[in-house]
């Protein structure tokens, strides 16, 4: 398929979205009553359950403490069902591993690792379903489960693709538009700030491009922050409501 067909005439992707818009984000917090914090998001068709234990004392004898701040330790998984290919090896291949150390950079710029000197986090991501934006899906939904956890954090942290179809910036690629289209780049940010806590491209841009197509991925991560915050705010009410909270 080429690239020019990922982008109608009149500028829709195949999906019937126009290029700047978000795929659907539909996400639960408190999903999981064993872990510390939880939550499930549905980002399109991608589907990932996060999981958050901690802060705790060293468990895991192959870290080692840190006495000036936290040790956060991700572990990202994929489901055997999570694609059309059956995987042979859920968690511990290579792109399993590089995804996890992503998510440690991401979540070690963003949780406040000076308040817990001496102590381990757990954060745990499994993709139930695989339909592009695997790390940011997990990003997203991780974000939630810290919340959930009580963490505290500097900010929350979004993350988002973009890519270029025909000198047209598109936001949130799905697998098909990846996989057919141009390059693809990924973003997680503070979206108060700014601040760009990791930054990944599939291939080279050129410079040209390259500006237009990192800003659109940052308006990706704050539309997404909005929606992360929204579900925040109804969860605190809904679980103050059920504690019987008076919250103004």
């Amino acid at each position: 398929m080429a690239g020019f067909e990922l982008l109608s005439d009149q500028g829709l992707r195949l999906d019937g979205r126009k290029a700047g818009e978000l795929r659907r984000i539909q996400c639960r917090m408190g999903v999981y009553g064993q872990a510390d914090g939880s939550a499930y998001l549905e980002q399109g068709n991608t589907k990932v359950l996060a999981a958050v234990y901690g802060p705790h004392d060293m468990r895991d004898s192959r870290l080692r403490a840190l006495h000036d701040k936290v040790v956060v330790n991700c572990q990202y998984s994929m489901a055997v069902f999570s694609t059309g290919e059956r995987k042979r090896r859920p968690r511990g291949d290579r792109k399993s591993q590089e995804m996890s150390q992503h998510l440690k950079q991401t979540f070690e710029a963003t949780i406040k690792t000076e308040l817990y000197p001496r102590s381990q986090i757990d954060i745990f991501v499994e993709v139930l379903q695989a339909d592009g934006g695997n790390y940011c899906a997990c990003v997203n939904a991780a974000t939630l489960a810290l919340i959930d956890a009580g963490i505290p954090l500097v900010d929350y942290v979004s993350a988002c693709t973009a890519s270029l179809v025909a000198d047209t910036p598109l936001v949130d690629v799905s697998s098909l538009e990846a996989t057919t289209g141009g390059p693809e780049l990924t973003v997680a940010a503070h979206p108060k700030s700014g601040q760009i806590v990791l930054l990944e491209m599939s291939h080279r841009f050129h410079m040209d491009h390259l500006d237009k197509v990192v800003e659109v991925a940052l308006d990706g991560c704050r539309d997404i922050h909005t929606i992360l915050d929204g579900v925040v705010r109804r969860h605190v009410a809904n679980t103050g409501a059920q504690l019987g909270w008076e919250l103004k």
